[in-house]
């Protein structure tokens, strides 16, 4: 049985609502950032980072977030979150997901906590928040655009788990000025796959309102 440490909203919702289309058997368990349980000594022996998700798959323990997706589908093939290994759109498939962890989610980050990187420092803070909101727009927009020539999903009219990569970044980015769902064709694919009853259910058991992105 799977078992996955999560925490509401967090990076662990694109695993989680996988998990959910795949109509696995799993565990969810609570890491409560509140509390900051993520750096615990228990947390810390399954993931040395202290960071949200981490998957426990019998002896196998794997953290980040798209390393578990990629388990995921590559473990459940038949289900069709991911086309077929060794094809052109597979590699369409790693294309994007790459993007999605490494372009948008890294400057979503940045929006996120710019003190990170500028301490206490408010007006560099600042300048760091507006300049990675701006990149997150510009990359949403080449989204916008692919979905436009080439959607309504990521790989045409076939579901993958980077539709529900975009869906988790998508509510992480609800406050920007420029949101995701302000671009036609994302909001599209949006209203897709939030209408799944994988998502509901996944959201639904991490306490979220229903206005999920």
């Amino acid at each position: 049985m799977y078992q996955l440490h999560y925490f509401p909203s967090n990076a662990s919702a694109a695993p989680h609502m996988v998990l959910e289309e795949l109509g696995l058997t799993y565990d969810l368990v609570l890491v409560d950032r509140a509390k900051n349980a993520q750096k615990s000594a228990h947390y810390l022996k399954i993931n040395p980072n202290g960071r949200i998700p981490t998957l426990v798959d019998r002896g196998l323990v794997l953290f980040e977030a798209a390393a578990i997706v990629f388990h995921l589908v590559d473990q459940h093939p038949d289900a069709g979150l991911a086309p077929k290994i060794g094809t052109p759109e597979r590699a369409k498939f790693y294309q994007w997901m790459t993007f999605l962890t490494n372009s948008l989610q890294e400057e979503l980050m940045i929006w996120q906590y710019p003190d990170r990187l500028t301490g206490d420092d408010e007006a560099a803070t600042e300048i760091v928040k507006r300049g990675a909101e701006k990149r997150a727009g510009a990359y949403l927009d080449v989204i916008d655009r692919h979905l436009k020539d080439n959607g309504p999903l990521f790989l045409g009219d076939t579901l993958s788990a980077a539709d529900f990569y975009l869906v988790m970044l998508a509510r992480w980015a609800r406050p920007m000025t420029n949101p995701p769902r302000a671009r036609t064709y994302v909001a599209r694919l949006l209203d897709m796959v939030t209408a799944l009853p994988s998502v509901r259910r996944a959201y639904a058991h991490e306490g979220v309102p229903d206005e999920i992105c």
